[in-house]
């Protein structure tokens, strides 16, 4: 086993080897759903989707987990501001995630369980935790006594003191042992709806954030499993109280890895302090807004650009860059469906396949150098799951395609055997890049529209600009091909003649 994962608990790269041989158990902290989501809101799964599919391409069998907090001060709070019951607000906030989540083709999700279901199984948790002395009742609160775990704060490196998170406005005096205890159930107001308020030996209430998660994942994963992620704001107090929680009851370790991503930030220095401005640049970052506006493969690309640990920049520039950066994929795949009649997205014959046929030495090297490019990229992969280096691979393999049909004059002479090796290592890319959940289907065309009428226009403008050219009015062919350029097609003069596609 050649994979290492940067640990938060060890706070280091450890070899990893799973609980149960084969078998790989991941839980992801998943959205309160109380306001729709935003682009950070998606990196986390985007993140974990690429992490199952190679683990996948391992050998392993992975069930992968991500919670709905659907029981939630915030929830009730907007659930009154907008006079709606909160079921109905989990319910329809909670369609739009799993709906955006499909659209950037994060399809690998085993289990999505709401907090709601669980709510007997958190109970017996809690009395759990009573019964054995971690825990304490107060006016139908229950609080978690952090003094009483010897190692609290071994994730965060943090003091139970700075613990404040998990209480309500008011609750400091009100009985708690130490400030930074937190609460594992709230006693129901009057004035709260009835969907949050559930039984319990202490009266009605509802369960606290933290021990949602930690009873979720014990359900479905066993009470240790391997891989626990989340964004890095997370760590503490979310997960620190969640290892607090878990281990105090069952005295087993709670996670072996804990796996956290960098946070996105976004460009907010032309934006107006206003309310007004901030709620609409806001809105603009919404992932339903964001999908209406970019293709999902940009946004998926965005992400993954960025090793995981590191901050995402989400702003004008980085959408730009990751836009030139798939443009030069998509280039390549129509060059090689052009030259090759191979469509790159359909299965094929990958270049490993041809190593002992690849008898002439520039079909012999470009096998030797895609080979040894898809050897780094997994290596990239196994360090950490490095996906912006294995990115940066891929563009080499590009690369390797590109100069090899230069060298063999493909765009001239179409022989069958440079065909065929271009194609091959186009669909070893694919393959790789499939890893990482990109390349699954052809990138959707943009305007002008696709029909037959548009295509015959932008012919006619390529005979007009070259008629200029031959009369040497360049003037004239320099204008159709900037205003074609401005309505994003880009003409391409080739040694057959001149081709166009769309940006």
């Amino acid at each position: 086993m050649t994979l290492r994962i940067h640990n938060t608990l060890s706070k280091q790269k450890e070899l990893f080897n799973p609980i149960v041989a084969g078998r790989v158990g991941i839980y992801l902290c998943g959205p309160t759903v109380y306001k729709p989501a935003h682009i950070g809101h998606a990196v986390g799964p985007v993140i974990f989707d690429v992490v199952k599919r190679y683990l996948t391409y391992k050998g392993f069998q992975v069930n992968w987990v991500v919670n709905i907090t659907d029981v939630d001060d915030k929830i009730i709070t907007e659930a009154a501001a907008r006079g709606v019951s909160v079921t109905q607000l989990a319910r329809e906030l909670e369609q739009q995630y799993v709906d955006a989540l499909a659209a950037l083709d994060v399809t690998s999700i085993d289990a999505m369980p709401r907090a709601s279901e669980y709510v007997p199984q958190m109970i017996e948790h809690i009395q759990g935790l009573i019964d054995r002395g971690y825990a304490y009742v107060v006016d139908g609160d229950v609080y978690f006594d952090v003094g009483k775990d010897d190692d609290y704060g071994k994730l965060s490196n943090r003091k139970p003191e700075e613990q404040f998170a998990g209480t309500r406005d008011g609750l400091l005096g009100k009985g708690k042992r130490n400030p930074g205890d937190f609460a594992l159930w709230k006693a129901a107001k009057p004035s709260e709806p009835d969907d949050v308020k559930f039984p319990s030996p202490w009266g009605p209430g509802r369960p606290g954030w933290h021990i949602e998660c930690s009873v979720m994942s014990a359900r479905l994963l066993g009470e240790t499993f391997d891989i626990h992620g989340g964004g890095m704001d997370l760590i503490f107090p979310h997960h620190e109280n969640e290892i607090a929680q878990s281990e105090s009851l069952t005295d087993k370790p709670f996670a072996r890895i804990w796996m956290h991503n960098g946070l996105t930030r976004f460009n907010t220095k032309k934006i107006s302090k206003s309310d007004a401005e901030m709620q609409k640049a806001m809105q603009e970052l919404q992932l339903t807004n964001l999908l209406a506006k970019y293709p999902s493969e940009l946004l998926r690309f965005l992400i993954l650009s960025s090793h995981y640990r590191a901050p995402i920049d989400f702003s004008d520039s980085t959408i730009d860059a990751a836009r030139k950066g798939l443009d030069t994929f998509y280039r390549l795949f129509e060059r090689i469906e052009r030259l090759t009649g191979s469509n790159p997205y359909e299965a094929g014959v990958r270049i490993e396949q041809l190593f002992e046929v690849a008898t002439d030495p520039s079909a012999h090297a470009l096998v030797k150098d895609v080979l040894a490019e898809q050897l780094r990229f997994l290596e990239a992969m196994d360090d950490d799951f490095n996906t912006a280096a294995a990115i940066g691979v891929l563009f080499d393999i590009a690369g390797l395609i590109n100069r090899y049909i230069e060298q063999s004059r493909l765009e001239i002479r179409r022989s069958e055997q440079p065909r065929t090796f271009a194609a091959a290592a186009t669909h070893t890319l694919v393959f790789l890049g499939r890893l990482l959940g990109m390349f699954l289907r052809p990138a959707k065309k943009q305007s002008p529209g696709d029909d037959a009428l548009s295509g015959d226009l932008i012919a006619l403008l390529i005979d007009v600009r070259n008629q200029a050219r031959q009369t040497r009015q360049f003037e004239i062919g320099d204008l159709i091909r900037n205003r074609l350029d401005a309505l994003g097609i880009l003409l391409e003069d080739r040694p057959d003649g001149t081709g166009w596609r769309r940006k």
